[in-house]
Order: C-alpha cells, then sequence, then structure tokens
C-alpha cells in the first residue's frame, strides 16, 4: 500500500459520515454490554398481590381505600359500583393524575370529565344530564374490564350484602 493510498483510506475514515456511523455503533455496543451487566443484578421480586375483598362500603369506609394505607389498596366507586384499582396505583394513588378519585365516588367527576370528586356523604348524582350519565356508564364499563368489582357503594342507612353467603352457595353446587 503506497502512502497516496493510505491518505485517501484514512480520509474516508475521517470523513464526516463516517465518524457519525463509528460513534453511533460504538454507542450501541456500549448500550447492549450495559444491558448485559444491569441484567446480572438482583431485582427484588415484585410483593405479592393483595387477596381480593368483596364488601359492600360505606362513603366513610371507602375513604379508608386512598392508597395511603401501610397495603396502598385503592378503591373507587362509579355508579354505585366499587372498584379495586390497586393494579393501576400509578393514576389513581397518592401523586397520580386521578388521585382525587381514590377512596371515593368517582361518578361525577368522571361524568363531568372533570377531576374532583365529590365529598359529599352520599352522592345521587341525580342532576347529572343524559350525556354525563352516558358517559359515567361508559367509564363503568370500562373498570369493569379492566378491575375487579369489590361490593357496592351503600347509601346511608343501607345495609351491606354478605358475600360469604354467596361464596358459599356456589360451593355448595
Amino acid at each position: 500500500m503506497s502512502d497516496a493510498e493510505a491518505t485517501s483510506l484514512w480520509a474516508e475514515l475521517t470523513s464526516p459520515i463516517n465518524l457519525v456511523l463509528l460513534a453511533f455503533i460504538v454507542y450501541l455496543i456500549y448500550k447492549i454490554l450495559q444491558s448485559k451487566f444491569e441484567s446480572d443484578i438482583d431485582v427484588p421480586p415484585p410483593p405479592p398481590p393483595l387477596p381480593k375483598i368483596r364488601k359492600d362500603l360505606t362513603v366513610a369506609e371507602l375513604k379508608q381505600y386512598d392508597g395511603t394505607a401501610p397495603d396502598g389498596r385503592v378503591l373507587l366507586a362509579v355508579n354505585t359500583i366499587i372498584f379495586d384499582v390497586t393494579k393501576g396505583k400509578r393514576f389513581y394513588g397518592p401523586g397520580g393524575p386521578y388521585a382525587a378519585f381514590a377512596g371515593k365516588d368517582a361518578t361525577r367527576g368522571l361524568a363531568t370529565g372533570q377531576v374532583a370528586s365529590s365529598d359529599k356523604d352520599w352522592d345521587d348524582v341525580s342532576d347529572l344530564s343524559a350525556d354525563e350519565v352516558a358517559s359515567a356508564k361508559e367509564w363503568e364499563e370500562q373498570f369493569r374490564e379492566k378491575y375487579d368489582i369489590v361490593g357496592r357503594l351503600l347509601k346511608p342507612g343501607e345495609q351491606p350484602k354478605n358475600y360469604d353467603e354467596e361464596t358459599e352457595d356456589k360451593k355448595a353446587q
């Protein structure tokens, strides 16, 4: 190889495009090696899933499930149906964009499109428009598809259903 050929080869290798491609290749190799070493680090296992609960709650009882208790469980109600939204905690738990709904009846807020919940002891939502009622029903259907149903949100003076008897009846069949 002559000096002229070596100089021409060096000029090609140091062209801006080739230098960018070389930097990109080096970066990719770095990321591959970094991910290999990170996967060798022991990652603690996720916490065990919380046991399912099945019970009716009053508005006051529902407030306890806002994600701030030690178990971190998050419940909310839509159209008097209580859902366990703990698996969506990043949305509904403390600091989440919909944390205002945690531990509360979210029907009015979801129906009106306002991230706010009712602080009333019981909100019958009878003043919602037909479109807002339809919107709340759509939200309910989405929650039914994604989250477990815990029970019903009880009106003042209403008695809770005993779901243990329902389970025993199914076992007996």
